[in-house]
């Protein structure tokens, strides 16, 4: 089977339309046409059928298109692979970091990466932990940096740091006057990442356990650096990382309470089973020699 007209297949297949396909390829649709045609017949079954003035793909194709996807990601691996064996020390990293890592983490990590491998890029994607391993699983990133998922067979994963996550509120905040309980966190409004996010999973768990209600999310934003400036700057409550308070945050004050510190192993995750170039194996190298006790 020519890779080529599988490479043609994945856009037919995205597009569900031959002349998008065809405009997107710069290729003529007679041409697409004649390239299904050389698919099917090795595979003995139709890959799409008629919709409208559109296409769908049939059972053989969704199968196929699986195929095709891990085949085009194993090519990619395989040349990525060579081009990183050729330059040596140079080569490039898609790495995915959450913001707070991003912050306080990561600088000192890339001023000795780019001291060992001068030549070495990063293409760096900040974003929520869940936004990143969809980004992971898709083959877009080569690893995350961020706290680790257990639960993830397609995963490996290695323990960087141990960190903690603690609700916080500005210094002068009146919570601090009354009894710390879980109880006292529900008189007040909270800005908290979306329900997808596993450290605000893990808060609903606590208060669901204890039979209360969950807090009541007032802000709900889509990236964490927004997080802490509104609980500065507010009375609303939040969830964060202790690594914050390293970082000259002298406005907020951690509301101590036992029930509320999740304590949460912070790494790197890659895909099981697929080729890590040399860059990226220093990057992790540095990383466990600066922060690993």
């Amino acid at each position: 089977m020519d890779y080529r007209d599988l490479k043609y297949f994945e856009v037919i297949a995205e597009e569900c339309h031959m002349g998008r396909a065809a405009e997107r390829l710069y290729k003529s649709q007679p041409a697409l046409t004649k390239c299904i045609h050389r698919i099917e017949e090795q595979l003995g079954a139709p890959l799409f059928a008629r919709v409208g003035r559109g296409i769908q793909l049939t059972s053989v194709g969704h199968a196929l298109l699986v195929r095709a996807r891990k085949l085009g990601q194993m090519m990619d691996d395989t040349t990525r692979e060579i081009s990183d064996y050729a330059s040596g020390k140079a080569g490039k990293i898609r790495l995915g970091c959450i913001p707070t890592l991003a912050e306080h983490i990561l600088p000192p990590v890339c001023e000795d990466l780019l001291e060992e491998a001068a030549n070495v890029t990063i293409e760096l994607k900040v974003a929520m932990n869940d936004a990143l391993h969809e980004g992971l699983r898709a083959g877009e990133l080569d690893i995350v940096l961020g706290p680790l998922l257990k639960t993830e067979e397609d995963f490996e994963t290695e323990v960087i740091i141990q960190d903690q996550m603690v609700v916080m509120a500005r210094a002068n905040h009146p919570i601090f006057r009354k009894k710390r309980s879980l109880r006292t966190l529900l008189d007040y409004h909270w800005v908290l990442p979306a329900e997808s996010v596993l450290s605000r999973q893990w808060l609903n768990n606590v208060f669901d356990r204890n039979h209360l209600p969950r807090p009541t999310v007032q802000i709900e934003p889509t990236v964490l650096n927004m997080i802490l400036p509104l609980i500065e700057r507010t009375n609303l409550l939040g969830f964060a990382s202790r690594l914050n308070f390293k970082s000259g945050h002298k406005e907020l004050k951690e509301f101590v309470l036992k029930e509320t510190t999740m304590h949460r192993p912070m790494g790197v995750t890659y895909r099981r089973g697929v080729y890590l170039s040399p860059a990226t194996q220093r990057l992790i190298a540095i990383l466990k020699r600066k922060y690993q006790s």
